[in-house]
């Protein structure tokens, strides 16, 4: 758990270490996330090299980047939804569909944002 009581440097320190765990985690815990790292390994460069300004280049790295986000708060619901039980729980089956939607639509997004700006 976080110190509470670190200032300045130290907290921003801090976060940068439980940041990186989070990724670790994700990566480890989530297939989805992997598969998405490695949408956004083979987009990235594609995106360099077919986008013609830099606002398209953006656009088109974001769009993914925004999906590796979207798929980062969906897991940390998921798991909070995981500890609090397993039991089969109206409310924690439609936190659960609510996050995989919220992916779905980052999907979407970058779908359409690709589309329109290579077609």
């Amino acid at each position: 758990m976080a110190n509470q009581n670190a200032k300045g440097l130290k907290r921003l320190i801090n976060a940068c270490f439980f940041s990186v765990a989070g990724f670790k985690a994700t990566w480890q815990h989530e297939e989805a996330f992997r598969q998405e790292v490695t949408l956004f390994a083979v987009s990235a460069p594609l995106a360099l090299w077919l986008g013609h300004t830099p606002i398209e280049k953006v656009l088109l790295i974001g769009s993914v980047v925004l999906v590796l986000l979207v798929e980062l708060l969906n897991s940390a619901v998921e798991a909070v939804v995981d500890r609090v039980g397993f039991e089969h729980h109206e409310l924690s089956g439609r936190a659960k569909d609510i996050g995989s939607a919220a992916v779905m639509l980052s999907l979407a997004w970058a779908a359409a944002t690709w589309a329109l700006i290579l077609l």
